[in-house]
């Protein structure tokens, strides 16, 4: 088991947007966490980085209780865990190359981290990854020459390199057209089984947390209503996860109107 959660509460100042959620993850596993917007789903994923304030209960992240966590030791925590970023967060103007040589700066002296020098083997590593998310053909192109989808690819890989233990990806498609959307699902798939990095991602897709996860967990006001396999996940349910909401299997949900049919037509 490589997260824990009992009775765990997250939030911002006061405010509490995660209430009292139990839930643990496995080595290995592909987790998605769906809802619709504004139920907690990126505050529970940053609460698993040491992100978000712990306003009550417990949560343990690769054996460290992130609520007596110093600074040091959380440091060291994220070097473990790989962040996938909705806005990819690359470094626009170095090549793809540089940007996912990045992730291996934690395990690289300060001098060659600090003037880019890498080994033989590190660029074979490098390539390799390239290769893996199919971005190698753009290995020296300027990261904001790039479409989203291969932007994305090259944040993959750039998590990849880190050597985590576990990948946190939040929204990684919400942005994307539905080819390079399930490319990079693709990619974050192909991640988790070849390297056997536990992925855990926020997704708005239905569709494609049925398809790609292995388990779902599933938030309607800051708590965990569902956890189990999407096989699992029946209509009641998924009723129940997106009441108030309308679900679109390949996009984001949109809010319902509440106003009555007649007030409909005049708007």
């Amino acid at each position: 088991m490589q997260i824990q959660a009992q009775q765990l509460v997250l939030g911002y100042g006061r405010k509490e947007v995660v209430k009292q959620v139990d839930f643990h993850v496995n080595k290995g596993e592909f987790i998605s966490i769906i809802g619709p917007s504004g139920v907690g789903k990126s505050t529970l994923l940053m609460g698993l980085n040491g992100t978000t304030a712990i306003l009550g209960g417990q949560i343990s992240v690769l054996g460290e209780n992130l609520a007596t966590i110093s600074n040091a030791a959380l440091k060291q925590l994220r070097a473990r865990i790989g962040f996938i970023f909705q806005s990819y967060n690359l470094v626009a103007r170095m090549s793809v190359l540089d940007n996912i040589a990045s992730g291996m700066l934690q395990r690289k002296a300060l001098l060659p981290a600090l003037i880019k020098l890498y080994r033989r083997e590190e660029y074979e590593e490098i390539f390799e990854y390239m290769k893996v998310v199919g971005i190698e053909h753009e290995a020296l192109s300027r990261c904001d020459r790039l479409s989203g989808g291969q932007r994305q690819r090259v944040a993959i890989a750039r998590a990849v390199a880190q050597k985590p233990e576990v990948i946190l990806a939040d929204e990684p498609i919400s942005s994307l057209d539905p080819i390079s959307a399930r490319r990079v699902m693709d990619t974050l798939k192909s991640a988790n089984q070849r390297y056997g990095i536990t992925v855990v991602s926020n997704l708005h897709q239905l569709d494609y947390a049925r398809e790609y996860c292995t388990r779902v967990i599933g938030m309607h006001a800051g708590r965990i209503i569902f956890d189990g396999a999407p096989a699992d996940l029946h209509r009641e349910t998924i009723d129940e996860i997106y009441r108030g909401a309308q679900v679109q299997p390949d996009g984001p949900t949109r809010q319902k109107s509440f106003l009555p049919a007649a007030a409909m037509a005049q708007a």
